[in-house]
């Protein structure tokens, strides 16, 4: 189970990943990576990634679908700089989706990220980012970097988020 700083929890992905610190900018969040590609380069791993926190202060938030979209947006332009570099290649145009959890609303962003390198079998990773309103003025966002070899973990990701479960 993941949980951040307000004690907020989301399942884990499952018990073949392994837990790590949150690096795509969430505030008292946690990670998950599972390894795709066991040291594909000969030295690192490549893998899929999901974090819990909760949404930095840095991003301005209201709870409006207007204000919710513009939160994913900016957390998920957050995370693509921290797990790939500030000139990330994407693929496409990213799709949105509104979402309710727990009965709280949130929004939905996911786009395709052009991941080629040498000697890494994937042309591509989907990039997934939630953020989902308290009720409280703030926010929880959620981040699934998934390989494009393994989509199954797509769905599994969306079932973890609509189990998000709010600290009192």
């Amino acid at each position: 189970m993941f949980y951040n700083a307000t004690m907020d929890t989301m399942p884990m992905m499952s018990s073949a990943w392994s837990s790590q610190e949150d690096r795509t900018g969430s505030a008292g969040g946690r990670g998950s990576y599972l390894s795709v590609h066991k040291e594909y380069d000969g030295k690192e791993d490549w893998v899929n990634y999901v974090s819990f926190g909760s949404l930095s202060k840095s991003i301005a938030f209201t709870n409006t679908p207007a204000g919710l979209k513009d939160a994913t947006i900016k957390a998920a332009t957050t995370a693509l700089i921290r797990l790939y570099d500030p000139n990330v290649k994407l693929i496409g145009k990213a799709t949105h989706r509104p979402l309710t959890v727990d009965g709280h609303a949130g929004h939905e962003l996911t786009i395709k990220v052009d991941v080629r390198k040498p000697k890494l079998p994937e042309t591509y990773s989907t990039v997934m980012v939630a953020v989902i309103d308290r009720g409280d003025g703030t926010a929880v966002v959620s981040v699934a970097d998934i390989a494009g070899s393994t989509p199954q973990w797509l769905p599994v990701w969306r079932t973890n988020v609509s189990k998000i479960q709010f600290s009192k």
